[in-house]
């Protein structure tokens, strides 16, 4: 943990805001304030705000007669359509010796075996960082916030949309160490394209443990890439804490509609003997890859989320798993994916439902926009996306921060203004303070009819953390506006990235851990050919 970093305790979770000041009680466009309120929004100061402890009782969308209809039709499928278990013999056999009827390729499930898998597997469980601190609760009522995981291509702080690099990757691994409500450093943050496909893998994971101290995740793009991340963190954390405990989440998405692929079992086959987590997602766009009703699309999910989750038991029972959607709309004149609209909310609302009555962990969510830029589109967008997640009881929350252009990009000040919003959220979740001070009766006793509370002893003792105060909108008067700047929220953006960028340092790392995971990697890359597809 680095001198400049405060970390608040879970008991405060987040009422503690990490900005002080906006004027100390002066009216809103007096110039007296002005001056101290932009040296406040300037000050750079490390925060670290705790996973999420949740006050806000979930969405039920789903009645108990439309769970039991869909999860017999899930039933119904699984048995007579079945789910094809792809390149992967062991999985097959594994299948067989469980009961199933196993017809080539495709596994034919009977009624409830799956379910009676999945009981093994734990409701709750914890992810630890190298920095005790930072560990992460993942289940029941906590939210953990992870960043945007897979782009290809960033748009840059210079605004140019090209392919990402190494350097993109470490860059958005230091502004997610600095993000105040990103409690997880992610995955695949972007995808570096300057390093070898077969290599890549191996600077990615080294750049989580290096340059943060947050929980991170694995490579699932092969299955001995996914072996590498289980060798690396048991370098770090050593091997029997890693066999008892888990270190790793790692993103396992079912190719929809119902099949899962070799590469995709073949990690969470080393992730789930390895006591490690996966997340089991459907990975599916309506219309194309499921049904386009929602009721539809649930069934299909039911049949591949619980099938893999229950696998995963087979591997190891007892090793974590979360059950996972991710499910957006199609555009019926473009083809293209479509982020923000109802029909994939209401999907999220019902999986999240089938989640507690399996009561297992539920990933689903983030801040998706198929907006090309950060404007207003990326905004609305993200926000009809990232409220039912948080009202849906979602667990872990990937790529809640930098989505853009329907997962194509990843933007530096799309991820300052979504972290933005998640210190809101963060905010939202916790319960109504009914203490003295919350209660503020010594306030209005003092103030009384017709005064106002601006002088106020409670508002003097309060102001600095009472609201949500944004760090990149602005609620000034025009002319004060103007007068400083006049800047766009996404300039704004731009700003905090560079100004997180600047004041980053590094959390310390034992010498020796680097030194063998560095030692690590260089074998690993010099025992294999450069490969780029």
């Amino acid at each position: 943990m680095t001198e400049n970093e405060e970390t608040q305790s879970d008991d405060q979770n987040a009422d503690a805001s990490p900005r002080r000041g906006r004027g100390e009680g002066r009216a809103r466009g007096g110039s007296g304030g002005a001056a101290a309120r932009r040296k406040s929004r300037s000050a750079v100061t490390l925060v670290s705000l705790p996973f999420i402890t949740r006050n806000l009782p979930p969405t039920d969308i789903l009645s108990l007669e439309a769970i039991e209809i869909i999860e017999a039709n899930a039933d119904t499928l699984m048995e007579e359509v079945g789910v094809e278990y792809r390149e992967d013999p062991e999985a097959l056999a594994m299948w067989k010796d469980a009961g199933a009827d196993v017809k080539g390729e495709r596994v034919h499930l009977p009624k409830g075996l799956c379910r009676e898998l999945m009981k093994t597997a734990p409701s709750q469980f914890t992810q630890h960082a190298r920095n005790p601190a930072r560990n992460v609760e993942i289940g029941g009522p906590h939210t953990v916030f992870a960043p945007v995981y897979g782009p290809p291509f960033v748009r840059d702080l210079e605004g140019e949309r090209r392919y990402a690099t190494i350097d993109d990757f470490q860059k958005f691994v230091k502004l997610a160490y600095m993000a105040p409500a990103m409690h997880h450093s992610g995955g695949t943050l972007c995808e570096p394209v300057d390093i070898p496909v077969n290599k890549r893998h191996l600077d990615m994971v080294l750049a989580h443990i290096r340059y943060s101290d947050k929980p991170f995740m694995g490579s699932v793009t092969a299955p001995e890439r996914a072996e590498d991340t289980v060798k690396m963190a048991q370098i770090l954390f050593g091997e029997e804490f890693v066999d008892q405990n888990c270190v790793l989440v790692s993103l396992i998405n079912c190719n929809s509609p119902m099949v899962i692929d070799g590469t995709m079992l073949g990690a969470l086959k080393v992730y789930a003997r390895a006591n490690q987590a996966s997340i089991v997602s459907p990975f599916i766009v309506g219309g194309a890859m499921s049904p386009v009703t929602v009721a539809g699309t649930l069934t299909q999910i039911l049949c591949e989320a619980t099938s893999a989750i229950a696998f995963s038991q087979l591997c190891r029972p007892g090793s974590p798993v979360i059950f996972g959607t991710f499910a957006t709309a199609i555009s019926m004149q473009s083809g293209a994916p479509s982020f923000g609209t109802p029909e994939p909310a209401k999907v999220l609302l019902g999986a999240a439902q089938f989640a507690r009555r399996y009561n297992l962990p539920y990933r689903s969510g983030g801040s998706l926009t198929g907006s090309k830029l950060p404007d207003s589109q990326a905004a609305y967008e993200s926000a009809n996306t990232l409220w039912p997640a948080m009202l849906g009881g979602v667990n872990f929350m990937l790529h809640s921060a930098g989505w853009l252009e329907g997962g194509l990009v990843s933007s530096f000040e799309k991820f300052i203004m979504d972290c933005d919003q998640l210190e809101l959220q963060q905010k939202m979740a916790v319960p109504v303070d009914i203490s003295a001070n919350g209660q503020a009766m010594d306030a209005i006793r003092e103030v009384g009819p017709g005064s106002h509370y601006l002088g106020a002893t409670h508002t003097r003792e309060n102001f600095q953390d009472a609201f949500f105060v944004s760090r990149v909108a602005d609620n000034n008067s025009f002319e004060q506006w103007e007068s400083e700047g006049g800047l766009r929220t996404v300039e704004r953006a731009n700003n905090v990235a560079r100004k997180w960028l600047e004041a980053y340092q590094k959390p310390d790392l034992d010498p020796a851990i680097e030194e063998a995971l560095n030692t690590f990697v260089a074998q690993k890359k010099e025992s294999m050919a450069d490969a780029f597809t």
